[in-house]
């Protein structure tokens, strides 16, 4: 989706829209993209807050869970916690209760980006497990830091999550990390960034992708605004890891000598 800058009742409104005319009732999982209520304008970040367990964003999501029957890993907004605000991905359960949360726990503010101006760093990774299934939870910028992902494989994640408000400028790193973090760590990778225009002559890239364990593209969207969806089969996964169990030969520690 293309966020409209600093108004929360139309991005609501929009996504519902969506929604509507796409998603299926299966639905196991929806997931959404990073700062969808707000798009990606630091300056707005802090007005648009609210509560995690309370507030317009809150229900939404909660509501759609239960409509559609499915889980949600709801992109993220920002959240108010005491005096400081997060960049935060809520998980709610089919019967719309919110089970889980994560916080950025790298914050992008480079190239005229000033993230950590607006909102506080999260310090924990996120396992959520739905329906059997463990999702590792990143947001955006994360994606550059392969130990985060890691950490997820190796305590069992099927499904890695990167939710993302990228920008158009940076095609290549985008294809290739997402990509490349499946492959690394033999998992499923749900890779969903925002589109369109931002503001100041700044766009979203618009390219989200489910990437299976190989590294295999399964589905995307380009460009514009919709919804894509998958069918996972992680008994075909879980075979795979066993013909060829690399992850086993991960070192516990890797001490480098250096010469000059």
């Amino acid at each position: 989706m293309s966020s409209v800058v600093g108004d929360v009742v139309a991005n609501i409104n929009k996504v519902n829209d969506i929604l509507v005319n796409e998603l299926s009732y299966d639905t196991d999982v929806l997931v959404l993209p990073e700062v969808w209520t707000v798009g990606w304008s630091c300056s707005h970040f802090q007005e648009s807050a609210q509560d995690l367990n309370s507030g317009s964003v809150h229900e939404f999501l909660s509501n759609i869970a239960k409509k559609y029957h499915c889980n949600i890993i709801g992109g993220s907004y920002i959240t108010k916690q005491g005096n400081k605000y997060y960049n935060t991905c809520p998980v709610y359960n089919r019967n719309g209760e919110l089970i889980a949360s994560y916080s950025k726990n790298h914050l992008y503010s480079y190239y005229g980006c000033d993230e950590d101006k607006y909102v506080s760093r999260g310090d924990t990774p996120v396992i959520v497990e739905l329906d059997g299934v463990k999702y590792g939870l990143t947001i955006c910028y994360d994606i550059r830091f392969p130990e985060i992902y890691r950490e997820y494989a190796k305590n069992g994640a099927d499904v890695l999550v990167n939710c993302a408000a990228w920008g158009s400028k940076k095609p290549i790193p985008w294809e290739v990390m997402t990509k490349s973090r499946a492959v690394e760590n033999q998992c499923y990778m749900v890779a969903l960034t925002q589109s369109g225009y931002i503001e100041n002559g700044e766009y979203n890239l618009g390219e989200s992708r489910i990437i299976d364990y190989k590294g295999e593209e399964l589905v995307s969207i380009m460009s514009g605004e919709g919804l894509v969806n998958a069918d996972i089969f992680l008994d075909l996964m879980y075979d795979f890891r066993q013909k060829s169990p690399v992850l086993n030969d991960i070192k516990d520690k890797y001490e480098v000598k250096f010469y000059v």
